[in-house]
């Protein structure tokens, strides 16, 4: 492989302006597909193999119109103090309210707060409630601003009123702010790095191309394959990150190989191979985290991993082609690593040649590191090892669920409706529960739909059952059932299971068939769902990945010491994740309002991505290891040397993709938030900890033994190269100078 890069990256430097125009005219392409395509609304929500599932589609064939998926929108009124709903002026306001809602073109229905018994006992409270025919995020500018203004045309008569519902769903904020602050550091942190403007340039320039193709073309694709806008800010927030880390690897090993005295076509070539080399399996364990969402089997997760993952892969092509075509127009500007120290060496020497004694040079910072992990390599890794389990300790106690209008920010509208709902009615109001009864094949489907709602009247934490509403045809009715407790509660869930555990009794006795669903059933089957997938994903995805690292590093144990250090990482950053979303430690520094339950898809979608950018700093900095290691150096000093040349690298990458995720905490949503929170912590300690400390220690205590291999093995592995074993003898096959004791040697 490395061979076959050398050859592209000389080919890219030689034919830039061809490279950089089939590039451009790709982002040129996807931008006016982007322009030109139909607006997407949000994709749709479902979850193949639940209840609440089955009990939706069921609803579709047997309330035909019914929209039971559409959205719903709710205004809660409340009367001044010394003032009742009931009173003649309230309830002209309110019946004015319901009269303009009902105007709307994407309204089924909309509720009379006195017809349909929505007052509350002390009567200072009432809501209305409104169906409309499509999901939330599907919903018309018009139609969402129809229902604010309602909200705020009866606020205006001195009455309490807040809007509420999935209704005023809307697409998440990107919190563009904070991300040109990361992308701000992420800019200094090259140029520090890589010691020029011109050089740091070139990963963002590179990064910023390669996201904007991939984004593109999911906006260019999301209305025909139905695409969220989460599933952009994903491929946003994993492309812009490794894409500029995966060129900084490659304009690294260039600036060394400068430094080794090649020309600069050669060092391109040379910077290809080896660099590119991790650069290609690092982005393909991304590729297999990201896709293996798949086997979770919820499309929308399917959806964005693929989109995600299809990000990645034109971010490595992008690194393995475009950026040695923009080093070939970079030229001289930019230098060979450590040439200014070099300088400062050299001019050391020249002074001590004069007479003047001079200082030896120092070794750098990543070389002074792995030398001091080695000398105390057990104490490093109990430290590390311990750190990181304290750490994790939170995460024993996580709780999931899914964000509703209880976990917005007590500012908003939605919030305010949510607490006068629970005020005036009980938090059991937030979620209401749809019981749907299939009683087509019963011989009285009238007596099985009572026989199931005086079941649950006798359930614990019930305060009101819906008389049955059947349909046309008699065979299928729905029971609201309104909980004691609000949704995300463990109280709710447990009611749903207990009607679900009927479900039996009730099927024996009368051939009806009891289903529950709503959103808050069907949050709790996601959860369900998610957690049932969690172990099947991570034997997949770190399965593959151990497969493929031993591909890389021809070794057992260096592969299985990695994917420890994983999971140590990623129990530590969910730990962090549940003490400040879920218990509130430090939760104002980055402006979380409301603690809650920690979003269902956060673990497993934290295992995913963390476990692909954590397999990104193993292949960049083990691989330079393992090539010392190759050719010829103990493995101690194999560890030295591969902290002294990637070390640096390593930690400005790990910065710039916590500079790039930690942008994305100042989005207004809240998933959004919990994510980019979640990746950077990961980063830090799987950066800092993982791989700065806790790998060269496990190294330095195995020795010989981390690069063990049966040689049965050995010989049934494909041989990749990543060590550039194949540059080495294309050397040896090239014409050689003279030999050292044939040149005249002059005296200094």
């Amino acid at each position: 492989m490395a061979t076959f890069l050398y050859k592209l990256g000389r080919l890219a430097f030689r034919r830039r302006h061809f490279v950089v125009l089939i590039w451009v005219a790709l982002l040129t392409l996807a931008g006016v597909g982007a322009a030109s395509a139909p607006a997407a609304g949000t994709t749709s929500f479902s979850i193949p193999g639940t209840e609440a599932q089955k009990a939706f589609d069921l609803l579709e064939q047997r309330f035909p119109g019914a929209s039971a998926d559409g959205a719903t929108g709710r205004i809660v009124f409340k009367a001044p103090e010394g003032e009742k709903m009931t009173d003649a002026d309230n309830k002209a306001t309110v019946a004015k309210t319901v009269k303009a809602l009902g105007d709307g073109s994407e309204v089924v229905s909309v509720t009379d707060p006195y017809t349909t018994n929505a007052v509350s006992k002390d009567g200072t409270v009432a809501y209305t409630s409104v169906r409309y025919d499509v999901p939330g995020m599907e919903l018309a500018d018009s139609t969402r601003d129809a229902l604010e203004a309602a909200g705020e045309s009866a606020r205006d008569t001195g009455l309490t009123v807040d809007v509420g519902g999935d209704a005023l769903e809307a697409g998440a904020e990107m919190g563009a702010t904070g991300e040109i602050i990361g992308l701000a550091l992420a800019a200094v942190v090259l140029v520090v790095t890589l010691g020029s403007l011109v050089a740091a340039g070139l990963p963002l320039l590179t990064a910023i191309i390669g996201v904007g193709i991939g984004v593109s073309t999911i906006t260019a694709l999301a209305n025909a394959l139905d695409l969220g806008d989460t599933t952009s800010t994903l491929a946003l927030m994993i492309g812009l990150a490794v894409g500029i880390d995966y060129a900084l690897f490659i304009v690294s090993r260039y600036r060394a190989e400068l430094a080794e005295g090649r020309g600069r076509e050669e060092a391109a070539g040379r910077a290809t191979g080896t660099a590119g080399s991790a650069v290609v399996f690092a982005g393909l364990t991304v590729v297999i985290a990201l896709a293996g969402l798949a086997v979770v089997n919820v499309p929308m997760l399917t959806k964005m991993g693929l989109a995600a993952a299809g990000t990645v892969v034109v971010a490595v092509l992008i690194a393995l082609t475009m950026i040695p075509a923009m080093l070939g127009y970079a030229g001289g500007k930019i230098r060979p690593a450590n040439e200014k120290r070099k300088n400062k060496a050299k001019a050391k020497v020249e002074d001590k040649v004069a007479g003047s004694p001079g200082k030896p040079s120092r070794p750098n910072m990543g070389t002074r590191w792995a030398s001091f992990v080695i000398r105390r390599p057990a104490a490093v890794l109990l430290l590390g090892v311990v750190g990181l389990g304290v750490i994790a300790v939170p995460a024993t106690q996580l709780e999931l669920g899914l964000p509703d209008d209880g976990s917005q920010p007590t500012s908003t509208t939605q919030r305010r409706a949510y607490d006068l709902l629970s005020e005036g009615f009980g938090p059991g109001f937030n979620g209401p529960l749809m019981i749907v009864v299939d009683a087509e094949k019963s011989d009285d489907p009238t007596a099985a739909f009572t026989s199931v709602a005086d079941g649950i009247k006798g359930l614990k934490d019930v305060v009101t059952v819906t008389p049955p509403a059947p349909n046309k045809a008699g065979d299928t009715a729905t029971i609201t059932v309104i909980p004691d407790s609000k949704p995300s509660s463990t109280q709710t869930e447990d009611l749903v299971h207990a009607i679900r555990g009927q479900s039996a009794d009730i099927k024996a006795d009368t051939d009806a068939e009891v289903l529950v669903t709503g959103t808050t059933a069907m949050n709790i089957d996601f959860s369900q769902k998610l957690n049932d997938a969690l172990v099947p994903y991570l034997a997949l995805v770190v399965g593959l990945a151990f497969l493929l690292l031993i591909v890389v590093f021809r070794s057992i144990l260096v592969p299985l010491k990695a994917a420890l250090g994983f999971l140590l990482s990623v129990l530590a950053a969910l730990g962090a994740v549940v003490a400040v979303f879920q218990w509130g430690w430090l939760a104002g520094l980055i402006g979380v309002e409301e603690t809650g339950p920690i979003m269902s898809m956060m673990p497993i979608f934290m295992v995913g991505v963390v476990f692909g950018l954590a397999m990104d700093y193993e292949v960049f900095l083990v691989t330079r290891m393992r090539e010392a290691y190759v050719h010829g150096e103990s493995p101690s000093q194999a560890v030295v040397t591969g902290f002294r040349h990637s070390a640096r690298v390593v930690v400005a990458a790990a910065i710039i993709m916590m500079a790039v995720f930690g942008g994305f905490i100042g989005a207004s949503d809240s998933m959004i938030k919990m994510i980019g929170f979640g990746l950077a912590i990961a980063v830090f300690f799987d950066a800092f900890v993982v791989r700065m400390a806790i790998v060269p220690a496990v190294l330095a205590l195995l020795g010989k033994k981390a690069w063990w291999l049966p040689r049965w093995l050995d010989r049934a592995l494909p041989n990749v190269d990543v060590e550039g074993e194949g540059l080495r003898a294309l050397d040896d096959s090239r014409p050689k100078g003279p030999a050292d004791e044939d040149r005249e040697l002059i005296p200094a």
